[in-house]
């Protein structure tokens, strides 16, 4: 099945969503709404007026809404979809620092989340920590074949988000497991060959080589930097370009996290970046 998602593609709705406290309250609702203003302060530790403000703010970005309740003096707010996403491919320079910026935030809440769980680890089931865990591996791949490879983890992932929405279709021992997805280019791009000099044309220079001199200690042209070499993160769990944090709430492409999960697309968040369950 497919989430429901929000797509911002505004650079200013972009901005403002590029806020930790804003993420969590999305992430909350995603995960327990409808739930009033107050109700969200006080599961984020956070004062009333605040969260009310920014919880107009959502709403004022199509992030948020607010839907009947009981109490006529307070409306609860829910989220308007499970995900949120945006596109990183803009060759607009607004959007691209909009969307930095997000990712940034997002990055940090991953952080975060990575952090907590890690300190307490060691208190998980052997069970679950043989299954859980960091890893990273290189793969030298094209653009298109990037993108294929995405979306066959995207298709992967979805036979499970019937779960998300149906409560009914978990297992009795399963738990909330938060997958991030983190593909980066591990070098700048390759510079470009200089341009050929016209056919019987002489190159210039400054007249004849004369000896070199030794600088002790600077490494000689072309020698490498042996800290330069890339090497694998060992893992606690099975390998795979994610990381799994189990009972952590959902932020990021954008599933119910907050900001939809990783950015397996151009950027997305799922319920993740949310506050605590």
């Amino acid at each position: 099945m497919s989430l429901p998602e929000v797509k911002l593609s505004d650079p200013k709705a972009l901005r403002g969503y590029a806020h930790p406290l804003r993420m969590a309250l999305i992430g909350l609702l995603r995960q327990h709404g409808p739930l009033t203003a107050t109700q969200t302060a006080e599961r984020l530790g956070e004062s009333v007026p605040n969260c009310s403000f920014h919880l107009r703010q959502l709403a004022k970005y199509g992030l948020a809404e607010r839907v009947p309740g009981a109490d006529a003096r307070e409306r609860p707010w829910r989220a308007t979809a499970h995900n949120t996403s945006w596109d990183d491919a803009s060759d607009d320079p607004q959007v691209r620092a909009a969307t930095d910026a997000l990712s940034a935030t997002q990055l940090a809440l991953y952080t975060r989340r990575a952090e907590e769980f890690l300190a307490r680890r060691a208190d998980e089931p052997a069970a679950w920590r043989a299954v859980t865990g960091f890893t990273d591996r290189p793969l030298y791949v094209t653009a298109d074949e990037m993108g294929r490879l995405t979306e066959r983890l995207e298709a992967l992932l979805a036979e499970y988000d019937d779960r998300v929405t149906d409560p009914t279709k978990r297992p009795a021992d399963s738990r909330k497991v938060t997958l991030v997805q983190l593909a980066v280019l591990t070098d700048p791009p390759p510079a470009e060959p200089p341009a050929e000099p016209p056919a019987g044309t002489a190159s210039p220079h400054a007249g004849p080589t004369g000896p070199t001199t030794a600088v002790p200690g600077a490494p000689r042209a072309g020698s490498a930097d042996p800290t330069a070499a890339e090497t694998g993160t060992p893992h606690a769990g099975p390998a795979g370009p994610t990381t799994a944090v189990p009972g952590a709430p959902c932020a990021g492409s954008t599933g119910p996290t907050a900001a939809g999960t990783g950015a397996p697309r151009a950027g997305s968040a799922g319920e993740e970046p949310g506050g605590q369950p």
